[in-house]
């Protein structure tokens, strides 16, 4: 019979296998010759917006972004909004029924 394993140790599982892959990646990159161009992601992000694999992603952050000011600019105007209309009902509820005949 074969025990079975709770997402607690699949994630320590892949915690370690992570940790240990770079723990001996270190040594690697520290002694490959490198050149500083090659952690450079400007050049293959580019490639990905020119590509237009990008477009859908990019579309919807600036959709979100629109939408969250729009949301911050009712947010900063519903109290004056809201008072304009609590004066207006007050306005409406004191009018004395003698002044519509």
């Amino acid at each position: 019979m074969s025990q079975t394993h709770d997402l607690a140790e699949w994630a320590a599982f892949m915690s370690l296998g992570v940790s240990v892959h770079g723990a001996f990646s270190v040594p690697y990159f520290l002694f490959v010759d490198a050149d500083l161009a090659d952690f450079d992601p400007r050049p293959a992000v580019r490639r990905a917006i020119e590509s237009g694999r990008l477009d859908a992603a990019l579309i919807a952050v600036t959709n979100a972004r629109h939408t969250a000011h729009d949301v911050a600019e009712r947010a900063r105007t519903f109290p004056r909004d809201a008072a304009i209309t609590v004066a207006a009902l007050l306005a409406l509820l004191t009018v004395s029924t003698e002044a519509h005949q």
